[in-house]
């Protein structure tokens, strides 16, 4: 468990799954997934399909997601995956899935405790994240944290007929420890 100000950051347990799925796929369009890569749609699961799998993942310690916790309601999961295993290229994630807890301050402090943790539990010297400039919201995060953008893949996301760029934004972990101890 990771405590900052306003949120804390858990490991999923098996009682966050159905919660979860409720937030992810409980509504047929949901707000968040209008920011959150809108332009890959959000496949529906069934929830005892997807808290089945999920669990087994949790049991095998193979998920990658820990819930943000703003006191004792769960809003959101952070994330990582290796884009290269091999060199130590870790990117990361986050999802405030309750607009409710949008434009507060709660994804920026979440996401700086993850990154701090991730610069902690792994041999990486590199973190970074793909956005797309229709989320200006996440672009000011990585802004906020001392990230830089590493690329912009000019109008190669199409979403209701409008190109918007591939944002990749990233810090490498002397400049993180620089800024943030």
């Amino acid at each position: 468990m990771i405590k900052g100000e306003k949120v804390t950051l858990k490991p999923l347990a098996e009682e966050d799954l159905p919660v979860l799925w409720e937030m992810i796929y409980g509504e047929e369009d949901p707000e968040w997934k209008r920011w959150d890569a809108p332009y890959y749609p959000l496949k529906p699961r069934e929830k005892d399909e997807y808290v089945i799998s999920m669990k087994i993942l949790l049991e095998e310690g193979l998920d990658t997601r820990w819930a943000i916790w703003a006191g004792e309601r769960l809003i959101g999961s952070v994330s990582c995956y290796w884009e290269h295993k091999p060199s130590n290229w870790l990117e990361a994630g986050i999802v405030i899935y309750d607009p409710a807890f949008w434009n507060g301050g709660y994804g920026t402090e979440a996401f700086k405790l993850w990154i701090s943790h991730l610069f902690e539990y792994y041999p990486i010297h590199r973190i970074g994240y793909t956005t797309w400039s229709g989320n200006e919201r996440m672009m000011k995060v990585g802004e906020k944290l001392g990230m830089k953008m590493e690329a912009r893949i000019r109008k190669c996301r199409l979403h209701n007929g409008i190109y918007f760029d591939s944002i990749k934004m990233g810090i490498l972990k002397e400049e993180w420890e620089a800024l943030h101890h």
